[in-house]
């Protein structure tokens, strides 16, 4: 199935990550997230000597990815896959080394807008939010299975909902079997006082939403198992870019560069997005971006 929407994902501080990634315009990359072809199209246009591996597990965004790309089909090979499984694609090419990796943790415009993913608060659809369509568990799953204890914990802990996530879990529970995001949305909605619902510019169901999509997807987990594996795969010099959008994944990217023996850390700080490109693209506000080098 082709879905249809009317918006492509802009790609966050695209110039920076570049700026950090490519110290080899002769070099081979890895685009650990493809998505929508941003960040793999814009290395390939922009050095003409550089080969690129691009991974997804959304074989829909990276479908987009492969249309966007097909001026450089020469210099690019596209695998659907998990990150996570970054290793196995390398050795599918015969390639022990490379010379960075590049991987952007958000969600993209195509899953939150195209119809049927169910990622978004915004439409009634049904509750998926699967970024591999082909994977056995949905929000619709943890929605329904998951014990009070646990939906609290990741409403808590993956979406910074302290004040309310217990009451919001309890409501969900309440309310099962809860089918659609608008169902969702509505539990949501019935925890929380119209005083807190209506007086923040973040919708108030964006939180959990949240939460549940990285539960869904182990976003977390997988991040943090990848990180282990990328440094032997580098070679001198290669460099690790990792843009995040939660801080837990933040704190995950910056414990690993900071006691890992093999890296040196290259932005102190993480790196924000400029006022400029937050204008264009209000989505990036919580972009944080970290670089380290193989030495």
């Amino acid at each position: 199935m082709r879905r249809e929407y009317g918006s492509f994902h802009k790609s966050v501080l695209l110039k920076e990550s570049l700026d950090f990634l490519i110290h080899d315009e002769n070099g081979l990359y890895v685009d650990c997230t493809a998505g929508e072809g941003g960040h793999t199209k814009e290395i390939l246009e922009n050095y003409p000597n550089i080969n690129i591996v691009s991974i997804d597990r959304d074989n829909e965004v990276l479908e987009i990815a492969k249309r966007k790309c097909l001026d450089y089909e020469d210099r690019v090979t596209f695998y659907y896959s998990s990150y996570f499984d970054f290793d196995e694609v390398l050795r599918k090419e015969g390639l022990k080394k490379v010379s960075g990796f590049l991987l952007d943790a958000g969600i993209s415009n195509y899953q939150l807008k195209a119809e049927g993913r169910g990622f978004s608060y915004d439409r009634n659809e049904d509750l998926d939010m699967r970024m591999d369509l082909n994977s056995n568990v949905s929000a619709k799953d943890i929605v329904n299975g998951y014990s009070l204890k646990d939906l609290s914990r990741i409403i808590v802990e993956y979406g910074d909902e302290r004040r309310f996530g217990r009451k919001i879990a309890y409501s969900i529970l309440r309310r099962r079997p809860i089918n659609t995001t608008e169902q969702l949305v509505n539990a949501i909605k019935a925890a929380i006082p119209p005083s807190i619902r209506y007086g923040s510019k973040r919708h108030f169901a964006s939180r959990t939403f949240q939460a549940i999509r990285i539960e869904v997807n182990k976003e977390l987990y997988i991040l943090e198992e990848t990180l282990k594996k990328m440094p032997k795969y580098l070679v001198e010099n290669g460099r690790i870019v990792i843009i995040s959008f939660h801080s837990l994944e933040d704190r995950i990217v910056k414990n690993f560069f900071k006691g890992e023996k093999d890296l040196e850390i290259i932005t102190k700080k993480p790196f924000l997005p400029s006022e400029e490109e937050l204008r264009a693209n209000p989505q990036a506000r919580s972009a944080k971006l970290r670089a380290a080098k193989r030495v």
